[in-house]
């Protein structure tokens, strides 16, 4: 797998970097800046980015406006966040184009390695890695009615998912069997008025609607 970094902090970047090459992830760039970070993707076409919310010059929402460009110079680049922040608007924008590939997980509570690296590892293959208190703040500006109808438990569920876990890793996480957890997912397809078909993006569209409503 070929990585570039966005990172201003130079510690912070440098550490990311040793912890991938240890697994053996080469980081093809890393830089402190959107501009550079979108000339090292067009340069090198990785096949993932891990980028940070704010950076120079303005230390705002640089590195998500230049992660959405990114995902349009390389189609449907996987992109992994890291922030202090919960950046609302870009934040949304990033998880609503339904391409998959995304990750948004808060620095202060990425303590365990292991996890770290499952994330990056989800991400690069196209499927998502949400931080719980992301979800919770997303969702707590800009909660409407859908939501609203489902149970404590499915609730529960929907934002396992929204964490990109599997149907056999909620069933593990709550404790219940895995027929218990499709019953579930099922009852929150058919509240969210995902009518079923053959679109393979339903989970996502299930994860998006509980992002941004």
């Amino acid at each position: 797998m070929r990585v570039v970094i966005a990172e201003d902090a130079v510690l912070l970047r440098a550490g990311v970097q040793r912890l991938l090459a240890d697994e053996g992830i080469e980081t093809v760039a890393a830089v402190d800046n959107g501009d550079d970070l979108l000339d090292a993707v067009e340069q090198h076409r990785p096949e993932l980015a891990i980028v940070d919310v704010r950076m120079p010059p303005t230390f705002t929402d640089e590195g998500l406006r230049a992660a959405l460009r990114a995902r349009e110079v390389v189609r449907d680049l996987p992109v992994l966040v890291l922030s202090q922040y919960v950046e609302e608007t870009y934040a949304v924008e990033l998880l609503a184009d339904g391409a998959g590939g995304v990750g948004y997980l808060l620095k202060e509570r990425v303590a365990d390695v292991a996890e770290f690296l499952d994330a990056v590892r989800r991400v690069a293959e196209g499927g998502t890695a949400i931080d719980p208190e992301v979800v919770a703040q997303l969702v707590a500006r800009g909660r409407r009615d859908p939501l609203a109808s489902l149970t404590a438990r499915e609730s529960e569920v929907l934002g396992l998912m929204a964490q990109g876990m599997s149907n056999t890793a909620i069933a593990k996480r709550l404790v219940v069997s895995h027929g218990a957890i499709e019953k579930h997912i099922g009852n929150i397809f058919t509240k969210l008025g995902l009518e079923v078909s053959t679109d393979e993006h339903r989970r996502v569209r299930a994860v998006l609607t509980y992002l941004g409503r």
